[in-house]
């Protein structure tokens, strides 16, 4: 498929609001690609080069994507950032400035001036016969992403010109949003999902089972590619690989421990139990690891399912020191700790951790551990479809009692089916500073991305005392009002929060009008974050009421824990309900706005704060 020709597509998908003409026209798009190129296609519409777990970056923001405007069509920087600024679209600014440029001399000029590049690779590929083809372009973008050291941001200015001179004006809106990650599409992962099933049967029939393959490998390119090569059939071959993250499960909620074991033991003759665990207040990490003779390899994949082994080195060689497997895969959650008392550390001191520079200097100020409670995959075969009990057993053999001195615990557990005896645990680690607890199925298989009831936290039972919700909420910032009165000098006075429509489905509904509740550092951080992701227009994935319209509109990039005293109706919250006197817990980096609470979600807080009252 030549580019110039998916650049159309994907105009149609800019123009279109509807959520089944977007996967309708995903799913032509995908019957056009080749086997070869559909994989490249599916990272391309998405705003990257490959799947998060790889790590591969463009590393080229706004100021240097307007340089590359500057110098690939021959316009003052100074003018390109004020056309930015007005269009509040650098893939718009891009095509302008490129049809204003062909109006002004020739094409022939156009598509030759600066074709050559400081790269040979990138040479090859422009000399080839024009038009591009989608793998050209993305074959050239990957070298864009790996030119580094001294001189990249050049290098990387010089490529970017070359190509966007090479294109056509409408190729080159689109290119020149893909290395910011904001094409503007609207949709995630989980359209492309529902377009593949469409694929098949003109229909989403088939979403559930893809999704399935999906979740145990969590690459989408790869799924799309399996689906033209084989059709479904060829899902029931996708396998756990290590390297390549599994969608972790999740907690379900329920409204206190007598409802947790009348719904979750099962009495058939086994006396069964459920499995209690404290609810740590750290990062959830999924490590892979193998060890092949006197080799390891370990990756630690974060929620988001971004690696950041070289972050966690302490953690890393824990693993290689300390786990005495083949291969296995962890699901887990990793804590820093006071190294003098041994007490652990709220999120937010864990956290810091995460960094890319001054990982020593990090270490010595804030050691971790990493708390285990469950195995996926151990010495080359899939405990997935094993029964937790059985999973329990592999990891108290892999991970025994160790001294303090080690990094890697087996998270402790209690089974029971008792609810006095849950309550009691529970409190036990309210009362050390963690979070509460979660309560498991003690026979059931692991549930790969799913929110069922295999797992439910069991969190403060603040809605008994009064107090407010029984549990946080994870909410997307959909935009912000600038500040009056004190706030003035934020420039922000209140934001606007968002929570999904459905668990499998990318829009986000108004839920709260946040003005209050934030320290003036959270207000500063606030304005910070909607700025880098600020936008000119409202995403087409947004429910708003024109009542709620934010001064400035952001991406749905940044979620944040919110608290709250109830969920009440509202007619005027597209959501359908709004949060009462809602405060700002924190930021979550860690989490991704596909992992946001949905509406029915808030329905059944509403429902467990009315059965407590």
């Amino acid at each position: 498929m030549f580019f110039k020709d998916l650049a159309i597509y994907l105009e149609k998908l800019e123009k279109t609001d509807s959520r089944l003409e977007i996967t309708q026209i995903l799913a032509d798009l995908f019957r056009q690609a080749s086997e070869g190129e559909i994989d490249k296609l599916c990272y391309l519409i998405l705003g990257y080069l490959a799947p998060p777990y790889k790590g591969i970056e463009f590393s080229l923001a706004d100021k240097m994507m307007i340089r590359v405007l500057s110098a690939s069509f021959v316009f003052p920087a100074k003018e390109v950032r004020q056309k930015y600024k007005t269009i509040g679209d650098l893939g718009t600014v891009a095509q302008d400035l490129k049809e204003t440029g062909l109006r002004q001399t020739s094409n022939q000029l156009f598509s030759n001036f600066g074709k050559k590049t400081v790269n040979l690779k990138a040479d090859k590929i422009l000399a080839q016969n024009n038009p591009l083809t989608v793998s050209n372009i993305y074959d050239y973008l990957m070298v864009v992403a790996k030119s580094g050291g001294e001189g990249s941001q050049e290098e990387k200015i010089t490529l970017m010109s070359s190509l966007l001179r090479t294109v056509d004006s409408l190729s080159v809106r689109y290119l020149a949003r893909i290395p910011l990650g904001r094409l503007r599409l609207g949709f995630s992962e989980l359209t492309i999902l529902d377009a593949l099933s469409w694929l098949v049967s003109e229909d989403k029939q088939h979403r559930d089972e893809i999704e399935s393959a999906y979740n145990v490998h969590a690459d989408i390119g790869y799924i799309a590619k399996t689906i033209k090569r084989r059709g479904l059939f060829g899902l029931k071959k996708v396998a756990i690989s290590l390297g390549v993250p599994i969608n972790l499960a999740l907690c379900q909620r329920l409204s206190g421990a007598e409802e947790m074991v009348e719904k979750m033991v099962v009495k058939d003759g086994a006396n069964d139990l459920v499995a209690v665990e404290p609810k740590f207040d750290g990062t959830r990490l999924q490590v892979h690891f193998y060890r092949q003779k006197r080799k390891a390899k370990t990756w630690l994949f974060t929620r988001s399912l971004e690696n950041i082994a070289d972050m966690f080195p302490d953690i890393t060689k824990g693993i290689e020191e300390e786990i005495g497997a083949k291969s296995v895969i962890l699901d887990g959650e990793v804590i820093g700790y006071d190294a003098k008392t041994g007490q652990l550390l709220p999120f937010q001191k864990t956290i810091q951790r995460k960094r890319k520079h001054q990982i020593e200097e990090a270490i010595s100020k804030t050691p971790l551990r990493y708390y285990c409670f469950d195995v996926l995959y151990f010495n080359g075969k899939s405990l997935l479809g094993t029964p937790f009990s059985k999973r329990r057993e592999i990891l108290e053999r892999l991970i025994a009692n160790r001294d303090e001195k080690k990094k890697i615990f087996l998270s402790p557990q209690i089974l029971t089916d008792d609810p006095k005896k849950l309550k009691s645990y529970h409190q036990e680690q309210i009362d050390k500073g963690l979070e509460g607890v979660v309560v498991k199925k003690w026979r059931s298989p692991y549930d790969v991305g799913k929110r069922g009831f295999t797992w439910v936290k069991f969190k403060q039972e603040k809605g008994k005392t009064g107090g407010g919700l029984s549990d946080t909420i994870d909410g997307v910032v959909m935009g912000y009002y600038r500040g009056r009165g004190r706030r003035a000098k934020f420039g922000i006075g209140a934001f606007l929060l968002g929570v999904k429509k459905l668990f499998d489905d990318d829009q986000i509904l108004t839920v709260s009008k946040i003005g209050t509740g934030l320290t003036d550092d959270q207000w500063r951080k606030m304005r910070n974050l909607c700025d880098q992701e600020a936008i000119a227009s409202k995403p087409k994935n947004y429910e708003v009421d024109k009542n709620l319209f934010p001064d400035v509109w952001c991406r749905p990039k940044i979620v944040v824990e919110i608290e709250a005293d109830n969920v009440t109706i509202s007619p005027l919250h597209s959501a359908g309900l709004a949060l009462r006197f809602p405060r700002l817990v924190r930021f979550r980096s860690d989490r991704l706005p596909e992992q946001a609470t949905t509406v029915k979600e808030l329905e059944e807080l509403k429902e467990i704060q009315e059965n407590n009252n």
